[in-house]
């Protein structure tokens, strides 16, 4: 079903797979506002693993809409479009240029002049208060948005994509929340889009796909858009568009419309049956990552298409695995590698795979690996050297693979880590790669070894959050020291709190779980920490703790306070190993230095490639 063709007005996609749009920060530094040779590679990835349509970076349609430092400009992108086609031509793939401007939601930090909206609403997070576009200034979008689909199609697109969700213009006039107009763009909120999308189909002509992104519900039906509205919406615009993406979410609640694994995957399936208009594709969107649920929304006819974008990150072959049978890489939901819109650039990237590297690796060497440690980068180790052909063995000293992952898959949101875990062990199994549990054995002074054992606890007072996961503790209240804020300790608290214990964690910063804002979780997290009864002490740190109560000190002004704990768990960072270098030697992940998963996956791949060398 994911593989089969589907047709789209007037051209047909080679499955019903969709590779959204995101933002990616590949732009050339020398070109930040055109696509270049690292998009088209990331884009190609896909098509050759399968997508049948791929929605390129929403770029935007005025110069004076420059929302991040790489954000593609539409009058720059004419060449990138185009060799994007030529790149994905071969694989049958549709490509729609995704064209947008984010409004009130936008950035003065890249452009001289004021942020634009319907109205003078300040933008939740940065703060911005926008100009109101006036009359010229509308004009000026509604051309822009014209002129960037002629461009697109003449580059040879398939078609674009209108972006009126998440962070847009577009959507920010169709909602109370932000449009108080007193004029006709006020009385008919729907009317900018319109004018859009009639320009837009008129600029491409009737053969090119029009496709929208539409926010059907903003979470804040006090004024904002709910699922009647977009329906009368839907209904209203039909007649120009080919295809729909429902997403949902506003500027209030921009972690709706990607959300980590504390929402349930699909959660828009069931507006998106509902909003099904005759004539009009309808596109699955929100967390749509496992390959079943999608198969099983198309199978009952609640979407033609599905987007699965987070799943491509994780698997660029996900549709090609699935026509053949065979399992792709889970996307465990993290939002960690692949949330790029972020000021501090990121390249896109994902937790769970290596970045746009390509696995087909020749062995050099043939000469047997063993590999000590089945965590992630042990496993990703063996797994790399193993498809290349190069004979391994793998010795880990617990009862269990998966390191630290096997007990993290614990905790609230992060169940999926445990499927990640079987599924470097089936392809282990697929690969004939022995593996031996309960071995503690030490690194031989001799031979090809990826040495992948983890860290060592800290010395501390407290119980390493590790051996808590395992081994549990005493009954009473139980106090979290949590100098590294990664998030362990805020999932191991809630944890804790649904089986009704009393817990407090210890922060030194004003918010527990900081890295956290990484995946879009902060403010979600602290949210359901108050709903657990979690009490927070930030800006202090554990000084002293006697079995009965910890003594904590404020960092800002040394006061001294205690707090009931029968356990206090050290949630700091585990420490790397002390190690001999000889050649032949190679380490991954903790056994280095802390390390997230998306580390120890990326240096378990490059240990291996190094061994293959």
């Amino acid at each position: 079903m994911l593989g089969d063709p589907v047709v789209l007005g007037r051209r047909t996609a080679p499955s019903r797979v969709l590779f959204g749009p995101h933002t990616t920060n590949l732009a050339d530094p020398r070109r930040p506002r055109a696509l270049g040779p690292d998009h088209v590679a990331h884009y190609r990835a896909r098509a050759a693993g399968g997508a049948g349509v791929v929605v390129t970076e929403v770029a935007s349609v005025v110069p004076d809409d420059h929302p991040m430092e790489y954000a593609p400009l539409a009058a720059e992108c004419p060449e990138g479009w185009r060799d994007v086609v030529g790149a994905l031509r071969p694989y049958g793939t549709l490509v729609l240029a995704g064209l947008g401007h984010a409004g009130g939601q936008g950035s003065t930090a890249y452009t001289p002049g004021p942020l634009w909206a319907p109205s003078a609403v300040p933008d939740p997070a940065s703060g911005e208060v926008p100009a109101v576009l006036d009359a010229d200034g509308i004009a000026a979008v509604v051309a822009g948005f014209a002129a960037s689909a002629r461009a697109a199609v003449a580059a040879g697109c398939d078609g674009v994509e209108v972006q009126a969700g998440q962070h847009a213009l577009l959507r920010q006039f169709l909602s109370g929340l932000t449009n108080h107009r007193d004029d006709a763009y006020g009385a008919d909120r729907a009317l900018l889009l319109v004018e859009v999308l009639a320009a837009v189909r008129d600029a491409v002509g009737p053969e090119a796909l029009v496709g929208l992104r539409l926010t059907v519900d903003e979470l804040a039906p006090w004024a904002g858009i709910t699922p009647p509205e977009a329906r009368a919406v839907l209904d209203r615009v039909a007649p120009w568009v080919d295809l729909v993406v429902p997403v949902r979410g506003s500027a209030l609640s921009v972690g709706a419309t990607r959300p980590d694994a504390h929402t349930a995957p699909g959660f828009l399936r069931v507006a998106c049956a509902e909003l099904r208009v005759p004539g009009v594709a309808t596109v699955l969107a929100g967390s749509v990552v496992d390959p079943s649920l999608a198969v099983d929304a198309l199978a009952s006819g609640d979407a033609d298409l599905v987007e699965m974008t987070r799943a491509q990150l994780a698997d660029p072959d996900l549709v090609a695995l699935v026509r053949a049978g065979a399992t792709p890489r889970p996307c465990v939901l993290t939002n960690q590698q692949c949330r790029a819109r972020d000021v501090r650039n990121p390249r896109v990237s994902c937790t769970v795979a290596a970045p746009e590297v390509s696995e087909r690796v020749v062995a050099r060497r043939a000469e047997p690996v063993l590999v000590v440690g089945a965590g992630p980068a042990g496993l990703e180790g063996a797994r790399t050297l193993a498809r290349a052909g190069c004979p391994v063995r793998v010795v880990e000293a617990g009862d269990a693979a998966g390191g630290l992952l096997r007990l993290v898959a614990g905790l609230p949101g992060r169940e999926r880590f445990a499927r990640l875990v079987d599924w470097w062990l089936d392809e282990l199994g697929a690969l004939g790669v022995g593996l031996e549990l309960g071995s503690s054995v030490e690194v031989p002074a001799s031979g090809r070894v990826l040495d992948a054992r983890g860290g060592v606890d800290r010395a501390s007072g407290g119980t390493p959050i590790a051996a808590a996961l395992r081994d549990g503790l005493p009954p009473g209240p139980v106090v979290l020291d949590d100098p590294l804020g990664d998030g362990a300790a805020v999932a191991f608290a809630e944890r804790l709190a649904a089986d009704g214990r009393e817990v407090a964690i210890v922060a030194p910063g004003v918010l527990v779980g900081p890295g956290l804002a990484r995946s879009g979780d902060l403010v979600d997290a602290q949210v359901r920490l108050a709903r657990a009864g979690v009490r927070r002490v930030t800006e202090a740190r554990v000084s002293s703790w006697s079995g009965a109560a910890v003594v904590v000190t404020d960092v800002v002004t040394g006061a001294v306070s205690s707090l009931p704990a029968a356990a206090l768990v050290d949630a700091g960072p585990r420490a790397g190993r002390a190690y001999a270098d000889r050649p032949g030697l190679v380490r991954a992940g903790d056994a280095v230095a802390p390390r997230t998963v998306a580390e120890a996956v990326r240096e378990g791949r490059a240990a291996a490639r190094e061994l293959l060398a």
